[in-house]
């Protein structure tokens, strides 16, 4: 049997390495397990919609190409929490610091 730790989910789609390895380490600062897992789909909308909600904790994020999204499950799809278009080294940690600081319910940074 394989049991899964509750982990944010980053749905990919090419994703440029510079920004995924910052977002993840924004995740890892407020320590919180992640998955990721490349994906078919291209929108980034669609991508973080669809990481919430397959996500146990019901955070996600998207990354496609240089586009990157943070979504919570419940939230419509295409409204999206923080969106970017090419983000710099401290958008993209902030984004997976605010995914991690959702779901343990603490203010954004």
């Amino acid at each position: 049997m394989i049991i899964k730790k509750p982990s944010i989910l980053i749905y990919t789609f090419h994703p440029d390495k510079e920004i995924l390895r910052e977002i993840c380490a924004g995740v890892e600062e407020e320590g919180v397990f992640y998955e990721i897992s490349e994906q078919t789909v291209s929108d980034v909308d669609e991508l973080c919609w669809l990481a919430a909600n397959d996500s146990m904790l019901g955070s996600g994020i998207g990354v496609s190409e240089s586009r990157a999204a943070l979504q919570m499950r419940g939230v419509l799809k295409g409204h999206s929490l923080e969106v970017y278009d090419r983000p710099d080294k401290k958008a993209c940690r902030k984004l997976g610091a605010n995914s991690a600081r959702a779901i343990k319910k603490q203010p954004f940074k």
